[in-house]
């Protein structure tokens, strides 16, 4: 059945209240169970996987400085109710089929609470003895006022269990960003953009393979997935009513594989005040913003003066990003829509600033280090596409040891066709540059040739980050200082079906 846009409202993500407070902290329960969802109204309920039985889970807002306890329990069924592909590193036969493990995205934790992807639990005690259903992590949130997201880490399966619904916002807040006059409270909302596609029952579809490679296990690798809709906090192509006022939105890109141009269809512009791990300097005025996965970014659009408008997010990005075909503009190509229907409750004080939250530069040249990492796209045992990096497989023996507190310069260089968004665990980064390169030369004797200037940060990249977008045949330069902890702790691409196959290695900051 044909889905019609803007046919429901956008759901408002609630906020969930601690079991309880003490002076040693605040504590959250956050049981993972299977439950039903409507993705729009003309689709039966679907079954979905979500913290508290919710797609997508409730919205954690700490303070920062507050130390927080997360109890995680998995309460989900021993069998996926998506294609589980056991020729995934970590997803053999010898494991639990359902394992989850919870990555608090773009947080600053110690190694036990970041969801090492190894570090999985499962539901109740399986035969081969106890394992754990439940686990509590840390979060001391020493982090400025920024947007982060907690999802599923699963070694092998992450695409699919976040796919399934295991996400949800994670806010923290500081006395800066209280002082200045933003939008808040109904004013300040979340918005989470994904891409799905649906089965005529209505359940969620994803992609298997019955007879290739291995005609005796069912696959589901593919290179990346696209899936036919778009859908925000839970809805396809919802609307929102609006006043004719300023609205702070948090969008966040949370689709496995799909990179999203944003833009509004009046020619409204963006603007810009936050990056994935603070505030930015200043406001950014933009026309489109381009996210790729994980990437989020807090803009203000400004609703005054336009009574009974009907407004129109659009996606302009090509998928595969930046080679593949543009978005349908009646499918993936429209996002949601914003109806300035609403009557003015109450005189809009809120304001853009002109100054936000200063940025102190890492410079260069204090780098103690500056590591060169290949993107590679080679091909595994069964003749299909496997994404590496340094060329190197998850087990292999760990090659990035930053000492801490020191500053290092990673150089991602992109060998393949396609862009890629690399992600660093523990850390907040600045983007230094992208300069074209010559891949053949590189491949032939390791040698970067490049073929133009360096480019800076887009725009939209103008703050702290901890996603970046590397485009094909570019090195893109970020620096980093590694603080505040030793251990272990993870890089890899943000496209869920690259991370499962293979593109994610370990890292270790030492003392």
């Amino acid at each position: 059945m044909p889905l019609t846009p803007f046919t429901d409202e956008c759901p408002t993500l609630p906020c969930i209240q601690p079991i309880r407070k003490s002076k040693h902290g605040t504590y959250y329960d956050m049981p993972m169970i299977e439950c039903k969802h409507t993705f729009h109204r003309n689709l039966p309920p679907a079954t979905v996987w979500g913290y508290h039985g919710m797609y997508l889970g409730p919205t954690i807002e700490v303070e920062r400085g507050e130390p927080v306890y997360v109890k995680w329990a998995n309460h989900l069924p021993k069998k996926h109710f998506l294609p589980v592909d056991f020729t995934v590193h970590g997803a053999h036969k010898d494991v639990p089929e359902v394992r989850t493990v919870t990555h608090l995205h773009g947080a600053r934790v110690k190694p036990h609470s970041d969801g090492y992807p190894d570090a999985w639990f499962t539901s109740g005690f399986m035969e081969v003895g106890p394992l754990f259903e439940r686990k509590v992590y840390h979060y001391e949130n020493d982090m400025p006022a920024c947007t982060l997201w907690y999802h599923d880490h699963a070694i092998g399966i992450t695409r699919l269990n976040v796919y399934a619904g295991l996400a949800g916002f994670y806010l923290i807040h500081d006395q800066l960003e209280h002082k200045l006059p933003l939008p808040s409270g109904p004013f300040d909302i979340p918005l989470v953009i994904q891409d799905k596609s649906f089965n005529t029952d209505g359940s969620l579809y994803y992609p298997h393979q019955r007879e290739k490679p291995v005609p005796e296990l069912t696959t589901s690798i593919v290179g990346e997935f696209f899936g036919d809709t778009n859908v925000v906090n839970g809805k396809v192509w919802p609307y929102m009513q609006v006043e004719p006022r300023k609205y702070r939105f948090r969008l966040l890109n949370a689709a496995n594989s799909r990179f999203y141009t944003l833009s509004l269809d009046l020619g409204q512009p963006f603007y810009l005040i936050a990056t994935d791990g603070a505030l930015t300097p200043a406001p950014v005025c933009l026309q489109k913003i381009t996210l790729s996965p994980a990437e989020r970014v807090e803009v203000i659009i400004d609703f005054t003066g336009m009574e009974q408008a009907h407004i129109i997010l659009k996606n302009e990005a090509p998928a595969p990003y930046p080679g593949g075909p543009t978005p349908d503009p009646n499918t993936t190509g429209i996002v949601m829509a914003f109806h300035v229907t609403q009557p003015l409750s109450a005189p809009d004080t809120s304001m853009i600033p002109q100054k936000l939250r200063p940025i102190k530069p890492l410079n260069p040249t204090t780098a103690a280090k500056e590591r060169y990492l290949t993107l590679d796209h080679l091909t595994d045992e069964y003749g299909r596409p496997i994404m590496l990096l340094n060329k190197s497989h998850w087990d292999d023996a760990i090659t990035e040891t930053p000492q801490l507190g020191t500053t290092e310069i990673w150089s991602f260089i992109n060998l393949t066709d396609n862009s890629h968004a690399m992600h660093v665990h523990l850390i907040d980064f600045l983007i230094l540059d992208r300069r074209p390169f010559d891949i053949t030369a590189y491949e032939k004797d390791g040698t970067l040739h490049y073929t133009g200037p360096p480019r800076p940060p887009e725009r939209e990249e103008c703050g702290w980050k901890d996603t970046v977008r590397t485009d094909p045949g570019e090195v893109t330069r970020v620096i980093m200082h590694f603080i505040p902890y030793i251990g272990l702790y993870v890089w890899h691409c943000h496209m869920l079906e690259h991370e499962d196959y293979e593109m994610m290695r370990p890292f270790v900051v030492i003392k």
